[in-house]
Parts: C-alpha cells; structure tokens; sequence
C-alpha cells in the first residue's frame, strides 16, 4: 500500500471518468488536479488525435511519458492519466512510486454511451484499432487489463453512479487500507 500523502493517480479506458473524479477529488481534497492528456494538448500546442495522426502514436506515448514523469513529480496532486499511461513500464513504475492507484472501470457498452455523449465525443479521441466503438473498447481493455491489475491499489465500478458517488469511494476506501487492496 503506497502512503495516502504522497498523491492519487486515476487510471483507466477512455469514458471512465478519470477528469470528473479527479477533479472532484482535487476540490474535496484541496489539493491540485491535473489531466494528464490536457497537459499533453497544450505543451504540445496541438490535440492528441493530430499528434496521432501526424507523428503517430510511438510520439504520443513519448509525450505522455514525459508529462507523467513531471505529473508524479507533484506529491499532494491528483492526475488523471490517458487511457494507455499504463503500457509503457516506465510509467507503470513512476505511478507505482507517486501513491495511491485507482483503476476505474465500466463496461465497454456504457464507456461507449458515455464517450458519444460527452462534448469532445470521439471526434476528439483517435481511434486505438479498426474494430467499431464497442468492440475497439472492448479489445483494448482485454488487452490493457493485466496491467491496470498491475498498478491498481484499488478498482472502482463507475457504472451506474454519480461522478460524486465514486469520488466519495475512493475516498472512503483511501482511509481505511485494509479495504482497499486489489485481491
């Protein structure tokens, strides 16, 4: 168990609500919110998607490495990662380092309601391989699970609740340890 002082980091697919928690975990806290992918748009001066489609995704995952090494640098913040931070060891070991890991999960169905609905939409969000909506969700966190099993302190079903609904777990879960280990 990583020390509930050091920070907080979110981890999960696109839709799952990382920026809204965090952010309500930031103002309950006190503490600092930074979205790791917001990060990555404006040092960069562009969208992720024109990164992607422009130098592709070797020089995404090399600029979201390079934000979450200066993120996890900030003890006392909570960072909402991009959905992929995860796959790349070296920010697999600086989130295991800066605190407490929160993977936040829903179904594919209801991250791809979620996604259609939200004002950047998908229009904002490259596309991770060929498949439709639901079935490239569902293959990328086939994939990514075993390492969201990896860095996860704790892992909350968002289906279902409020944004607030899901902050107040974490926190609950946060301040007692015991219960909030990953089987």
């Amino acid at each position: 168990m990583r020390h509930k002082r050091q920070g907080l980091a979110l981890v999960g697919l696109r839709g799952t609500g990382k920026s809204t928690v965090g952010r309500i975990l930031a103002e309950r806290l006190g503490w600092p919110f930074a979205d790791a992918d917001h990060e990555i748009e404006a040092r960069s001066g562009t969208s992720i998607r024109a990164i992607f489609e422009e130098q592709g995704e070797g020089a995404f995952r090399d600029w979201e490495e390079t934000i979450l090494a200066d993120l996890t640098g900030r003890p006392g913040t909570i960072v909402a990662t991009g959905g992929g931070a995860v796959l790349r060891e070296t920010n697999r070991a600086r989130l295991g380092s800066f605190g407490f890991i929160v993977w936040l999960v829903a179904a594919p169905s209801e991250l791809a309601d979620r996604l259609r609905s939200d004002s950047r939409g998908l229009a904002g969000r490259p596309a991770l391989t060929s498949a439709g909506t639901i079935d490239e969700l569902a293959q990328v966190l086939e994939a990514r699970t075993p390492l969201y099993e990896e860095v996860a302190d704790l892992v909350v079903e968002t289906a279902g609740k409020t944004p607030e609904e899901v902050a107040t777990a974490i926190l609950e879960s946060w301040s007692t340890p015991a219960e909030s280990s990953v089987p």
